[in-house]
């Protein structure tokens, strides 16, 4: 097995959280799920894990892709937030912080969730640091307020449920560059996963993610999935909603035009 090597001297990254999720989002491998870089090692400083061999995407592996990763989401969480099993801490992008949720905090909806641990969390970071002020920060607040109040919640994905769980295994930062496609003989699902920031999440924000920035054949991925593990009604509306919260991370990190997107995307749903 090829390796590669992710170094952070400067504590900027979360290498043993990132080594966590490899290894709770492998566990549904067994049954189907995509496949996961393996971990060799982690520590603070250092994680070596397989390398992928990649090549071009088809219409044929992105269909594969979709089954499996309903697959992986239908693995299930404990609750709203959770970290994967064996650690607890917030994934760290340079200076921004996505935090997992400790069991005695979690919210009992994905509305809640989402409105507390995602909006608001990076809404607060960006009002005290001055990139909104206080009519901006107004909209995202109208809009946790309906999302507290259960005005987006959807059912998951059929496979979700029927593998007896209300909280899907998320990836958690699922743009097309972790999702490489996997040309090895071995690996039959399409694609494998790199780079997560796994946690328990909605199924449907994987999927936003997808689409946020582009992915070849997506498609032929939603539609694998779809036949796989069929998507709740109006799941097509909520896509743009799923979108806020990384948008709102990458106001964080970049600025810019990103801080116009989120909050137009935002009053959609106010």
């Amino acid at each position: 097995m090829q390796t590669f090597t992710k170094t952070d001297r400067f504590g900027r990254a979360s290498l043993v959280g990132e080594a966590a999720a490899l290894r709770w989002l492998a566990e549904a491998e067994a049954d189907g799920g995509l496949h996961v870089a393996r971990v060799v090692s982690a520590s603070d400083t250092e994680l070596v894990e397989e390398r992928i061999v990649t090549g071009a995407a088809t219409m044929d592996a992105a269909r594969r892709a979709g089954a499996a990763l309903a697959v992986t989401h239908a693995a299930g969480a404990p609750w709203w937030g959770c970290p994967p099993a064996g650690w607890f801490g917030a994934y760290r992008l340079d200076h921004s912080l996505t935090p997992t949720v400790e069991k005695h905090n979690a919210p009992s909806t994905w509305g809640a969730f989402y409105a507390e641990y995602r909006v608001m969390h990076y809404v607060r970071v960006l009002r005290d640091e001055g990139s909104y002020g206080a009519e901006e920060a107004a909209v995202f607040e109208r809009l946790a307020g309906r999302l507290s109040d259960g005005a987006f919640d959807a059912p998951q994905p059929a496979l979700v449920g029927a593998r007896g769980h209300k909280v899907a295994r998320l990836h958690g930062d699922l743009w097309a560059g972790n999702l490489l496609w996997d040309t090895s003989p071995d690996n039959t699902t399409g694609a494998a996963l790199i780079d997560p920031m796994a946690c328990g999440g909605h199924a449907e924000t994987d999927l936003a993610m997808l689409d946020l920035f582009g992915c070849s054949h997506l498609d032929e991925l939603l539609r694998g999935y779809n036949e796989t593990s069929s998507l709740a009604n109006g799941w097509r509306e909520r896509i743009s909603l799923h979108q806020v919260a990384p948008l709102l991370l990458h106001c964080v990190l970049f600025g810019g035009h990103y801080l116009w997107s989120a909050l137009q995307v935002a009053k959609r749903y106010i």
